[in-house]
């Protein structure tokens, strides 16, 4: 009977610490610098209405207001930070070779139709810009808007000079960056701190742990920003009448899990319902 009560107080006062530290973040953590919050972000500059991570496509997203940019980055041979999703050519150019092996004045330009990997049976066809830009381009045209930066390879150099263009053109406050990779997001803090980075999926795996569990309030966080591809996503890439009933009750799960209460101290700071 002791036992059963000892146990019982101690889960009731683990429960109500938990939800209160939840609830009230800055008892226990300071509250990190929120310099912006993004509700609308362009994938890839908005891949479904131009052509991917081209300067006419995050004109595009600028000019109908969009909150952020989301875009992906590479390394040519001759160490120019290229504005890029996929370290191959063929996809996008219909050249089989890889960027890092291509100096960025020899590098092609994009197919006039090019397949939205996220979006099943969707093409966009582009217009006059079909240019790999540089990064130093996006910062140029867009110097206020935030900027969220997926770094596609594990390359120490590529992530230095990121860093120092971010530094450069004075956009720590502006963005954002990291990828589904631990081990890129890790080197990413390493190199700058100050500029805000991602959760990466073991992390986001181990955020939903820690928030399901109770133990969140407790652990600080590094990160401030998720991107997670909700699991819907499956709907777009697959033709939802094929999908079995426990793939959707699953899927419909996992969605509803994946939504976290924002937390108000070590917070997140935006939530990315989007596809790498």
């Amino acid at each position: 009977m002791c036992a059963a009560v000892y146990v019982l107080s101690t889960v009731t006062g683990y429960v109500l610490t938990s939800a209160l530290l939840l609830k009230c973040p800055t008892l226990l953590h300071r509250k990190k610098r929120e310099t912006f919050f993004s509700k609308h972000i362009s994938h890839r500059g908005g891949a479904g209405e131009n052509l991917e991570n081209t300067m006419a496509a995050f004109k595009h997203a600028v000019d109908l207001g969009t909150d952020m940019l989301e875009l992906d980055c590479h390394l040519t041979k001759d160490e120019q930070v290229v504005v890029s999703h996929d370290a191959n050519l063929q996809r996008a150019c219909g050249i089989s070779a890889d960027i890092c092996n291509v100096a960025y004045a020899e590098l092609p330009p994009y197919l006039c139709k090019l397949g939205v990997t996220f979006q099943r049976e969707c093409v966009c066809e582009g217009g006059q810009d079909k240019r790999i830009p540089l990064l130093t381009e996006v910062f140029d045209a867009f110097p206020n808007t935030p900027v969220n930066i997926d770094i596609k390879v594990n390359n120490d150099t590529l992530i230095k000079k990121v860093s120092e263009l971010v530094v450069k053109y004075d956009r720590e406050h502006l963005t954002v960056w990291g990828n589904a990779s631990n081990k890129i997001v890790k080197k990413c803090y390493k190199e700058n701190p100050h500029i805000p980075v991602l959760f990466s999926f073991p992390r986001v795996l181990q955020l939903l742990g820690l928030f399901y569990t109770g133990l969140l309030p407790f652990v600080p966080l590094k990160e401030q920003f998720l991107e997670i591809p909700m699991p819907s996503i499956i709907t777009k890439l697959r033709d939802p009448d094929r999908l079995t009933r426990s793939q959707r009750i699953i899927t419909w799960l996992v969605d509803a899990m994946t939504f976290i209460t924002q937390r108000g101290d070590d917070e997140v700071a935006a939530v990315k319902p989007c596809c790498s």
